[in-house]
């Protein structure tokens, strides 16, 4: 090698790991700002629009509250006994029984289109938001830019916080209205970005696909999700049975999904 190629090899080495520093991850506040500029650049270079990008990331900051969150999910490891007793209570019931009524008619036309029965969409509504009443007050923005940043998931995060980006740019909803909980989950029935673009549906014709303001859209796109995750129409979806599967793709911990399996039995009618 002669000193020109030496040169030339030295200079791209410094390059590569100038870039390697630059997007490195952290678990402190202290390089979360650099990042935040890479990652903008690094969206830009993607094709992402530079107003979404600034106006999306403008006030973002290390949340301590949103990796707090990420380092306690306990809650999974309880008992299904304890977890599902604490989850469904005679007042969720209730509630998800009425709400079958008065939605009957949009809950036959989904069933109609995608195949997954109203209960079973009932009860990931219950479960995730109580209905709607909690989608969470996280900013989005700012909670998956955080675990983006953070060394734990920080590939997975970095897309979902580019998907993020993406459903602002094709304007279904502003910054400002993207707000759910700590892991960046959207709506109703909780989307994650990367959810939301493949399967979300406008299904009230108002253009606009909105799993936070219509109940509509929300449980037709949770339809679309189970059906495109593998829903088999007129099959059981206890534990063992065809359609238990695709409960562990909404959500992967198991007592979550015996919690899902035995709300939706009991809301049909079962026992």
């Amino acid at each position: 090698m002669n000193v020109r190629q030496t040169l030339t090899a030295a200079a791209l080495f410094l390059v590569w790991t100038n870039a390697a520093g630059a997007a490195a991850c952290g678990n402190s506040a202290a390089g979360f700002g650099a990042w935040l500029e890479d990652f903008k650049q690094e969206a830009a270079s993607e094709g992402m629009s530079r107003h979404v990008i600034d106006a999306a990331l403008a006030d973002a900051s290390y949340d301590r509250a949103v990796i707090s969150r990420d380092r306690g999910q306990k809650i999974f490891r309880q008992s299904f006994e304890k977890f599902s007793a604490r989850l469904i209570t005679p007042a969720r019931l209730n509630r998800g029984r009425a709400l079958l009524q008065r939605h009957a008619n949009l809950l036959r036309q989904i069933e109609a289109r995608y195949g997954v029965p109203g209960p079973v969409l009932v009860s990931i509504w219950g479960l995730e938001t109580g209905y709607g009443a909690d989608n969470g007050n996280f900013k989005t923005m700012q909670a998956l830019a955080t675990l983006a940043y953070d060394c734990r998931r920080s590939a997975q995060f970095t897309q979902e916080l580019k998907d993020a980006l993406k459903i602002v740019q094709r304007g279904d909803m502003s910054p400002a209205q993207m707000r759910g909980d700590w892991a960046g989950e959207i709506g109703q029935t909780q989307f994650m970005p990367s959810s939301y673009l493949k399967h979300a549906v406008d299904f009230d014709g108002d253009g606009r696909r909105d799993l936070i303001h219509s109940t509509a859209d929300a449980l037709a796109s949770t339809a679309n999700f189970l059906r495109g995750s593998g829903w088999r129409p007129d099959a059981g979806w206890e534990e063992g049975e065809p359609n238990f599967p695709v409960f562990l793709e909404w959500n992967q911990a198991r007592v979550y999904a015996r919690t899902l399996a035995l709300l939706a039995t009991k809301l049909s009618g079962g026992q």
